[in-house]
């Protein structure tokens, strides 16, 4: 069997930067003609160039576009004329970081020079221009801004790097100490021979503190290969969704016995997935409805084979998620969620499920509102590993 790896968020995200961070050059001259010459000289892969045939128009521009790296403004227009531009880009907090070079086939006069870097300008070019010259000087504020680019995607990266390691940290500082503590506990309570009766109890709380620990664990490790290999690695083989689901109700439901489970399988539930990946999926989703839905109210599984080339899972339980916090549902280590009484979790089941899914070409949504919760999967019958279907 030949495995790829499926294009992750941080993959996607890249491509999609590539695509639209484009650095951005403003052209503003009332002839149109000097517009597809600056246009043509300046030309060349990664610049887009935004032209305005006057300054209201340049204004408008600048409101849709920002990050602009380079603008290019000719003195003499009607209606407002090149200096008068130049002050209102300066004058706005959004955009007066963006150099500014003056064009005009006007007067040589030093007062004109003068009143151009009174109003921002780094440079002041007179008509005809020397190709060469403009050339040159564009470049450099071009290879600038895509430095300042990278430098900035690199700070973010680091940043959010940083906040995950803190967060490991707090794992190991906090998560993991109450279960070891627990363990320890009980094992201190055994070295003192306790009464017979008591063994079993202090067996059963141990075994408990240290399968959540281990559970963590596997969480933290899972999240590590995400942030190493940029994807979780899979074993699609031919599998059956109905086996895969009632395997994780009964797990489920031997945890939670006080709470109503209710099922619904429908069409051919067959496909190649990754088996043990995808009951990961769902005891995760499982598990956080248990966890944070109304009690009164049953968790409902409903399976859907009815599609050719599709199936789907839906989730649904009792109870609304704080509008709040959807943006960042699938996030690691999401912060801010927890409140007193309610399940202690690392913010990490929802993370892991979406990869996973992520990761077979599928899709997870959810949607909250009127007093229900519903998390719906959608999978292709076959895992689209590395956005091809898997060689069997």
């Amino acid at each position: 069997m030949s495995i790829q790896r499926a294009p992750t968020r941080q993959n996607t995200e890249r491509e999609s930067m590539s695509q639209t961070d484009r650095v951005k050059c403003l052209i503003v001259d009332d002839i149109a003609e000097n517009l597809i010459a600056i246009e043509a000289l300046l030309q060349r892969d990664g610049i887009e160039f935004l032209k305005a045939h006057s300054g209201p128009e340049a204004l408008e521009l600048l409101l849709d576009h920002g990050d602009v790296a380079l603008a290019l403004l000719d003195v003499q227009m009607p209606e407002m004329n090149g200096f008068e531009l130049a002050e209102l880009i300066r004058g706005s907090e959004r955009t007066r970081h963006i150099p500014l070079i003056f064009m005009t086939a006007g007067s040589r006069e030093h007062n004109w020079q003068f009143r151009g870097y009174e109003s921002g300008a780094v440079d002041f070019l007179y008509k005809p221009i020397d190709p060469h010259m403009l050339t040159t000087k564009a470049n450099v504020f071009f290879e600038l801004h895509q430095r300042k680019q990278a430098l900035a995607q690199q700070l973010q990266e680091r940043t959010e790097a940083l906040r995950i390691n803190e967060m490991f940290m707090a794992v190991l500082s906090h998560d993991l100490r109450t279960p070891l503590q627990s363990i320890k506990a009980a094992a201190t309570v055994l070295t003192r021979q306790p009464d017979p009766g008591k063994v079993a109890n202090m067996a059963e709380r141990m075994l408990s503190s240290s399968q959540r620990m281990s559970r963590m664990i596997e969480d933290l490790l899972d999240v590590t290969r995400i942030r190493q290999a940029e994807g979780l690695p899979l074993s699609p083989h031919p599998a059956s969704l109905q086996t895969l689901l009632q395997r994780t109700l009964q797990e489920v439901e031997t945890g939670f016995p006080e709470r109503r489970l209710e099922s619904e399988m429908m069409g051919n539930l067959e496909g190649i997935w990754d088996g043990e990946r995808l009951c990961q999926v769902l005891t995760n989703l499982l598990g956080n409805a248990m966890h944070h839905g109304d009690p009164a109210q049953p968790v409902q599984v409903t399976a859907d084979g009815r599609q050719d080339d599709r199936v789907s899972i839906t989730v649904r339980n009792g109870g609304t998620i704080p509008a709040e916090l959807l943006p960042t549902l699938f996030n690691p280590f999401r912060g801010g969620e927890r409140r007193p009484g309610q399940h202690q979790g690392l913010g990490l089941g929802l993370f892991i499920a979406h990869q996973i899914v992520r990761s077979h070409g599928g899709r997870i949504d959810v949607r909250s509102a009127d007093g229900v919760t519903s998390f719906r999967v959608e999978l292709p019958r076959v895992a689209a590993v590395g956005g091809s279907k898997a060689v069997l």
